[in-house]
C-alpha cells in the first residue's frame, strides 16, 4: 500500500501515468488496446556556460517541449496465463511547428519505443524491439524521479533502445531476475581493408557486438533492492569496460521514501575522453528522498562522483510537483550537475572547466496527460 499511495502521489515525476491515463478504445474476446500520451511544455535555463569544446555558450531563459509523447499499448490473450503485447510509443515536439528542428506531427520526430514480446504469470516475460535499459528499470529505477535533469546513475539508453532482447521472471516471494542483449550490427559495411566510403563511415572495423546486461531486484514491502550489471560496449556509448550497480529505496512511511545507491564502472586506460561530458572509471554514491503531502511531491538527491585519475566531484537535484487534477500536473526542478574537472589539452577545457556548474539548470512549466 505505501508503495502504491507514494507511486500515485509522485505520477508526474516518475513518468508513470501514462499507465494512470491511459484510454482504453478496444476491449473484446481478449484483446485490448490503449492509447495514452502528454502534451508538456516549459521554461528552461542556466546549466553549463561551455559546451564540450571549451566554447561559451548562451545559457539563457527558453521555451521548451518537456517530453511530450503519444503512444499505443496493446494486448491479447492468447490462454489464461499467456499474453502477448506489443508497445508503439512515439515523441514529437510541443514547442516547434511543421518541420522545424526536425519536427513532423504527420510522421512524428522520434519513435521512442517499439517491441513486443510474450508475458507469462508462471513463467516469466520475453520481448523483443526497441525498449527501456532492463538496468534502469530494476535497478536505477528508484533515483529515476525527475522529469529531465537529476539523475547521475545509468539511465533508460543504456546499451538500450532498439535490435534489443530481454527476460525477467515472475515475481518470486519479492525476487526478480532480468537479463537483457542489445545488438550492434556491421551488416552492409564494407569489410575491413577497403577504403572506398570510409569517409562516410561505412567500413566495419569491430564486427557484431552484443551488450548483456542483467542482475537481480528484491522488492517486498517497503524495501526494494536492485543488484545489476552493464557491459558498457563502446559501440553505445560507454568505455568498453564492465558497469555495477547497488540501488534500493525504503518507504519509512506513506509520505516518505528514502534511496540510497552506489554505482561503479571499471577504468580503461586506452579510452579516448574526447568532451567535458565523458567519464571513464568512477564510484558513484547517491542519497536521496521523495516527500509527498495531498497533491504535492517533493524530491531531493546529492551525488558525490570520484573518478579515476581526478578530482572528486558531487552534484545535486531538487524537484516539486503538484497535481492540479489527475490529468494536469505543474512543476519545477533545479540541478547543479555533475561536472569533470579533467583537464583536457585538445579542447583547452583547463580554463573554463571549473565554471561548467556555476550556473545552476532549472525547468518550470506543466503537462497534460492522457
Amino acid at each position: 500500500m505505501k508503495k502504491t499511495l507514494l507511486a500515485t502521489a509522485i505520477v508526474g515525476a516518475l513518468g508513470a501515468s501514462a499507465a494512470a491515463q491511459a484510454a482504453t478504445v478496444y476491449d473484446q474476446d481478449g484483446t485490448k488496446l490503449d492509447i495514452y500520451g502528454r502534451i508538456a511544455m516549459g521554461i528552461a535555463g542556466g546549466g553549463p556556460e561551455f559546451n564540450s569544446a571549451g566554447n561559451r555558450i548562451d545559457d539563457g531563459a527558453e521555451f521548451v517541449d518537456v517530453f511530450s509523447r503519444l503512444g499505443l499499448r496493446m494486448s491479447h490473450e492468447v490462454s489464461r496465463d499467456l499474453t502477448a503485447f506489443g508497445r508503439l510509443e512515439w515523441r514529437f515536439r510541443a514547442d516547434e511547428s511543421g518541420n522545424r528542428n526536425g519536427n513532423n506531427f504527420d510522421a512524428f520526430s522520434e519513435t521512442r519505443q517499439a517491441y513486443l514480446g510474450l508475458q507469462s504469470d508462471q513463467f516469466g516475460t520475453f520481448q523483443a524491439g526497441n525498449f527501456d535499459s532492463f538496468y534502469n528499470q530494476f535497478v536505477s529505477l528508484p533515483f529515476d524521479v525527475y522529469i529531465d535533469r537529476g539523475l547521475e546513475f545509468a539511465g533508460h539508453p543504456k546499451q538500450s533502445r532498439g535490435d534489443s532482447i530481454g527476460y525477467y521472471t515472475p515475481d518470486l516471494s519479492g525476487f526478480t531476475a532480468f537479463l537483457q542483449l542489445k545488438h550492434y550490427s556491421e551488416r552492409g559495411l564494407l569489410e575491413d581493408g577497403q577504403d572506398r566510403g570510409r569517409e562516410f563511415g561505412e567500413v566495419s572495423n569491430e564486427g557484431s557486438v552484443v551488450a548483456p546486461q542483467g542482475g537481480v531486484r528484491y522488492a517486498q514491502g517497503p524495501v526494494t533492492v536492485g543488484l545489476g550489471f552493464v557491459e558498457d560496449v563502446k559501440r553505445g556509448g560507454g568505455n568498453g569496460e564492465m558497469l555495477y550497480g547497488l540501488i534500493g529505496s525504503y518507504d519509512f512511511t506513506d509520505q516518505f521514501s528514502a534511496r540510497l545507491g552506489y554505482e561503479t564502472r571499471d577504468n580503461n586506460s586506452g579510452y579516448d575522453l574526447r568532451g567535458a561530458s565523458d567519464e571513464n572509471g568512477y564510484d558513484k554514491v547517491g542519497l536521496g528522498g521523495t516527500f509527498t503531502t495531498g497533491p504535492w511531491a517533493f524530491t531531493g538527491d546529492f551525488y558525490n562522483v570520484e573518478r579515476d585519475g581526478e578530482e572528486t566531484s558531487k552534484s545535486w537535484a531538487l524537484g516539486s510537483y503538484y497535481n492540479v487534477s489527475s490529468s494536469f500536473d505543474v512543476f519545477l526542478e533545479v540541478a547543479d550537475a555533475d561536472a569533470s574537472n579533467r583537464i583536457n589539452s585538445d579542447t583547452n577545457l583547463g580554463d573554463v572547466v571549473g565554471d561548467l556548474t556555476d550556473e545552476v539548470y532549472w525547468l518550470t512549466g506543466a503537462r497534460y496527460h492522457f
